[in-house]
């Protein structure tokens, strides 16, 4: 499994996307995002994803030069249409014309529809984070519907549906929660499948209902599906996921999870809370610092070993593979180097990690 630095990996993601008719300024906004949603250990909304995409420009899924316009313009609600874009494009044009309504009246919300794979959801509360706000996303995939049952079922009848929050703070990292309604993320089905590896329990059962850990009962066909998050108590996931498609699709214009096996979009909602209209910034930061300090006083559970905050994974995992590089399996890198090949480009002249 070759370890790639991150500039390196960076520079691959350009030369594709550029060869398969990217602006560049577009390839550089979707490989920068891929590339960190790596170094953050999300390797489902990673690598993985470089070689799909170029995939979908070549099918015609999204048009590579495509740009978000404004549908609807509210004082606190902006409605966009992704122009069939790459969805990284689209979502961050969304978030940032959300963080401007906010920084002038306190609270809006973006809507984003017609797009391509917005990636990681975390991405965009963190944007707002950064500029010292705060922000609350829901993210369905439109029509698409096949990947997890519902509580009480045995089918996919749902997708993933995450929701991400981010809060920032004045000497460190953003509070960042970033995480599905169902168990895992389908990515992650498939990094293990890739992987030839097994998953944990609890994840996924196959067609028949019966609990498994092979990918492949997932991926195979028939296929299986991936459970709610919650275990015993999953219709919590459930009732969430129900949440984002209500959110991110119905109120977002997208369209709601109906039976289609292919994504077309994702349908995005965003809202973005301006600290200071509610209260003033150093109460608000001294009182997230006063609940950080109360959490880490609770005894740490020896299995465990420590408390993290939300996010301190992701950045503990940014830093040590910033040293070390990025981990791409075997069988992601081959098929990075398949479409390079079919770019024309030379995939053995790239470090090799």
């Amino acid at each position: 499994m070759p370890h790639i630095k991150p500039d390196d990996l960076r520079q691959i993601g350009y030369q594709l996307f550029e060869a398969a008719d990217c602006p560049p300024e577009s390839a550089r906004a979707v490989i920068d995002h891929l590339v960190e949603s790596s170094l953050y250990g999300h390797d489902s909304h990673g690598s993985i994803r470089i070689y799909e995409y170029i995939g979908q420009i070549l099918d015609g899924i999204f048009d590579p030069k495509g740009q978000p316009s404004i549908i609807s313009d509210k004082p606190c609600a902006v409605v966009v249409d992704g122009g069939g874009t790459m969805g990284q494009i689209g979502a961050t044009f969304a978030t940032q014309l959300a963080i401007d309504k906010a920084k002038e009246h306190g609270v809006a919300t973006a809507t984003l529809r017609n797009c391509g794979h917005v990636g990681r959801v975390g991405a965009y509360p963190l944007q707002v984070a950064r500029q010292g706000l705060i922000g609350l996303a829901f993210c369905n995939a439109g029509h698409l519907g096949r990947q997890i049952a519902p509580y009480g079922g045995l089918d996919g009848k749902l997708s993933t549906n995450p929701i991400s929050f981010a809060a920032p703070r004045l000497a460190a990292d953003p509070i960042l929660v970033d995480m599905t309604t169902s168990v895992c993320a389908e990515g992650k089905v498939r990094v293990a499948h890739n992987k030839g590896e097994m998953l944990p329990e609890g994840r996924i059962i196959d067609h028949d209902g019966n609990p498994s850990v092979d990918p492949e009962d997932f991926v195979g066909n028939p296929p299986g599906a991936i459970l709610p998050f919650g275990g015993p108590v999953a219709y919590k996931g459930y009732c969430l996921s129900m949440v984002v498609e209500i959110l991110g699709g119905a109120l977002g214009g997208q369209g709601t999870a109906n039976g289609e096996t292919v994504m077309q979009s994702n349908g995005l909602h965003l809202t973005v809370y301006n600290i200071g209209h509610f209260v003033e910034e150093d109460d608000f930061h001294a009182e997230l610092e006063s609940l950080i300090k109360h959490v880490h006083t609770s005894r740490v559970d020896p299995r465990i070993g420590e408390i993290l905050l939300p996010g301190e994974p992701e950045y503990r995992t940014g830093r040590q593979r910033q040293r070390e590089g990025i981990p791409i399996d075997d069988t992601t890198w081959a098929r990075i180097g398949e479409a390079a090949r079919g770019l024309g480009l030379d995939p053995d002249s790239w470090p090799q990690g």
